[in-house]
């Protein structure tokens, strides 16, 4: 009977989503015909995956969509949008350098050139009294790093033309440029000038100037453009809060600021609202007060980010509300809403979220000084970049993506007969049998080079295409430069990556805990502004192992107990949220971890039956829009940081790509200034006697790798805690003791 099972297995083998018909070979025994053998690829077909229910989302809709206000209209890299005082006229800027007006009725479709500056835009506001004088203000970038790079400048708008010549710019005022310029001007109920420019850095405030009173950087000013005072073209008021502070800049109206992307004033009562764009974990929405300081980089919100830091005079203050990166990436300032189109949206201050699209209403109370009202109004595919609002109060989104204005729509009803978002992995439609984990024709199987550690848990995978779709080969490269980094592969819309997770919660017993789907969805628009977004979904698995189910979007903490030889101990095991997976899976990252050419660059085992190189696999079945450009074994690859045949060197480079690099690389996200990639050289990445910014944790003149001593070095000393300061400091509550031995012997090795 045994003999006739393994010939059958032999005759049939169901090969990753692909059926391989073998003649049975009478003269291999049972034992040989069982064993797995080295073949070329090992796919020789594709399947198509046509049973996919992995659509839609599992949340009720919210109450808004978006719609296009001007569908005839659109502009290129637009980044400001205001009302033309005393005119049915909108004024945009274009990033390059133009600015058009056109009608605000609908009906009217034609712009026209009011000026076009020759450099990049990032802000524009016209004069209260723009009627009377004709002029407009711009900021704009002259020069990346230079001392006066930034520049507020005011035009004169002949006002029956409209139109400007650039040859009647007066420079206001500049400031440093070469990163978190700001740029956003609004005129206060005052008549003042309000201003708000960025920290100056790319990354952890490194001139430290959100908190120094002695320069511009990192502050929200007020001026008075209508006076001369001494040489400048400007008056710095005297109700000004710093006007008598030593060594501090009189035009500073409040510090501590990182990125406010958009400023605005309520036109009810003068409260100035501001969007903060956060740098690790946080953005914010501030409530702008005279003198205030709002923390950076003492706090990213209401969080300690540096707080060895030289702190300003006054005591930080909290933002009014704060959104964690798994939910919002790049928030933008938006308006009180004042119209009378959506009377749920009134007094409520409208804002979004540039990378994710998501459009929030907050209601806020003066007197009480707390939030009431807290809502989410839409989930968009737009890059919001920002607001406007008209005469009339009502409120616009600008879409950096393909340049159009939107406006609020009531969400329209469900369509009958929409299937609802599978909430039980049976529905997904991914696997045939469940119990036992048999995918559905068209699912490849897939395994990495190197493991990403999950608190010791083993893992399944699949890649899951619709239909007929291909993948484009390492086309996704943003954001450039980004030394090291190495291009992404594009996948299509509606692609999932499947992930089951597996824990031995006892001697040879392994419970099924979760399996993740990362699922694609492709949004338009160019690469480096953001055409695609990918959406985590966790679905648990039951007590008796069959079937698992949607988590809550807010994810979930669960103990299990593992039984050892030396004894039992509870695991705590975190379910993502909805939204957690995009702290890893970033645009920098290039979305799918596993899924790339230095990770899949290697043999897997199919099905138990044929040992094949993927990369060769997925070519030769078609899966690529074009043939690879090389053989594999001339393409990037990683090593098993298992394998001891491998050089300690390349081990440890491989264990830290795979661990840390997604956060650990220019533009990661990572606030700690070096690198993890594995492609870099080890020169590069910064990490050698490299003083920790952090804190020391107790150390003794620590740095991030001291060469012969790992109990120096912060790398190693982090990645051995638990709770606050451990490393990885998501998705893991367990220390990974070959992990940390492996990162020990490699820097005890080194000279």
């Amino acid at each position: 009977m045994r003999q006739l099972l393994y010939a059958l297995v032999a005759v049939a083998l169901f090969v990753g989503g692909a059926y391989l018909f073998v003649p049975p070979d009478s003269s291999m025994s049972s034992v040989e015909a069982a064993q797995p053998v080295s073949k070329p690829f090992g796919l020789e077909k594709r399947e198509l995956w046509t049973t996919s229910k992995v659509k839609g989302s599992p949340e009720p809709p919210e109450p808004f969509i978006m719609t296009k206000r001007y569908p005839k209209l659109t502009f290129f890299e637009p980044l400001e949008l205001v009302a033309m005082p005393g005119k049915n006229l909108w004024v945009i800027a274009e990033r390059p350098g133009k600015i058009y007006t056109f009608g605000m009725d609908p009906a009217k479709t034609e712009k026209k050139l009011l000026l076009d500056v020759g450099r990049p835009i990032y802000g524009v506001v016209l004069h209260p009294k723009f009627a009377e004088n004709g002029y407009i203000f711009v900021s704009s970038i002259t020069a990346n790093d230079k001392a006066d790079g930034t520049r507020i400048s005011r035009y004169t708008v002949d006002r029956e033309k409209l139109t400007a010549d650039p040859k009647s710019e007066k420079v206001f005022l500049t400031w440093p440029s070469g990163g978190h310029n700001g740029g956003c001007m609004r005129f206060g109920p005052d008549g003042y000038f309000y201003l708000s420019t960025g920290d100056g850095s790319g990354i952890a405030d490194s001139l430290e100037s959100g908190q120094d009173l002695s320069t511009l950087l990192g502050k929200i000013l007020r001026i008075d453009v209508d006076k001369k005072q001494g040489e400048r073209e400007y008056a710095i008021p005297r109700d000004n809060p710093l006007v008598n502070t030593k060594g501090a800049r009189g035009e500073i109206w409040a510090y501590g600021i990182r990125q406010c992307w958009k400023i605005s004033f309520d036109t009810a009562n003068g409260d100035l609202w501001a969007g903060e764009v956060g740098q690790d974990l946080w953005e914010m929405v501030y409530k702008i007060e005279k003198g205030g300081n709002y923390g950076w980089s003492i706090t990213e919100g209401s969080h300690p980010f540096r707080p060895e830091r030289k702190k300003g005079p006054t005591p930080i203050l909290k933002p009014i509300v704060e959104h964690h990166h798994s939910e919002a990436r790049s928030i933008t300032g938006g308006y009180i809403y004042h119209g009378d189109t959506h009377a749920t949206l009134k007094g409520a201050y409208i804002y979004g979220d540039f990378d994710t699209g998501r459009v929030w209403a907050l209601k806020y109370d003066r007197k009480e000084k707390k939030v009431i009202e807290h809502k989410e109004l839409a989930k968009t595919n737009l890059r919001i970049v920002a607001w406007a609002q008209d005469h009339d109060g009502e409120v616009y989104a600008l879409n950096f993506i393909d340049g159009g204005i939107y406006q609020f729509a009531a969400a329209p009803p469900v369509a009958k007969g929409t299937p609802p978002f599978p909430r039980k992995l049976s529905e997904t439609g991914l696997f045939a049998n469940l119990k036992e984990l048999t995918p559905e024709m068209g699912l490849i199987p897939y395994s990495v080079n190197a493991e990403l550690w999950s608190d010791g848990a083993t893992k399944e995978r699949f890649i899951a295409i619709p239909g007929a779709g291909k993948i484009e080969f390492e086309t996704v490269t943003y954001p450039q430069p980004a030394p090291g980094s190495q291009p992404g592969w594009r996948f299509p819309n509606d692609t999932v990556l499947v992930k089951t997770f597996f824990l031995e919660t006892e001697p040879g017993k392994k419970r099924r805990l979760e399996t993740r789907l990362l699922v694609a969805n492709v949004v338009g628009g160019t690469e480096e502004y953001g055409d695609q977004v990918w959406n985590g979904y966790t679905y648990i698995w039951n007590d008796e192992q069959t079937d698992a189910e949607l988590a809550d979007k807010n994810g979930v903490d669960r103990d299990f107990t593992v039984k050892t030889a030396a004894g039992e101990r509870k695991q705590k095991w975190r379910f993502p949220s909805r939204a957690e997976c995009n702290l890893c899976h970033t645009v920098t990252a290039k979305y799918a971890l596993g899924v790339n050419t230095a990770q899949m660059n290697r043999n897997h085992i199919y099905n138990g039956f044929a040992i094949s190189n993927q990369l060769a696999t997925l070519d030769h079945i078609g899966m690529f829009t074009k043939k690879l450009p090389a053989a594999p074994e001339k393409l990037a690859k990683l090593v098993d940081y298992t394998d001891k045949n491998a050089s300690l060197d390349d081990r440890a480079r491989s264990y830290l790509h795979a661990n840390c690099s997604h956060c650990h690389r220019k533009w990661g996200g990572g606030n700690a200034e070096f690198q993890l990639l594995s492609t870099l050289p080890i020169k590069e990445l910064g990490v050698i006697d490299t003083k920790p910014g952090q804190g020391t944790f107790e150390l003794k003149d620590p740095r991030i790798v001291v060469p012969g001593d790992p109990l120096r070095s912060m790398i190693y000393h982090r990645m051995t805690l638990t709770g606050l300061g451990r490393m990885p400091h998501i998705a893991s509550n367990v220390v990974d003791d070959q992990g940390v031995k492996l990162v020990h012997d490699w820097i005890k090795q080194m000279k």
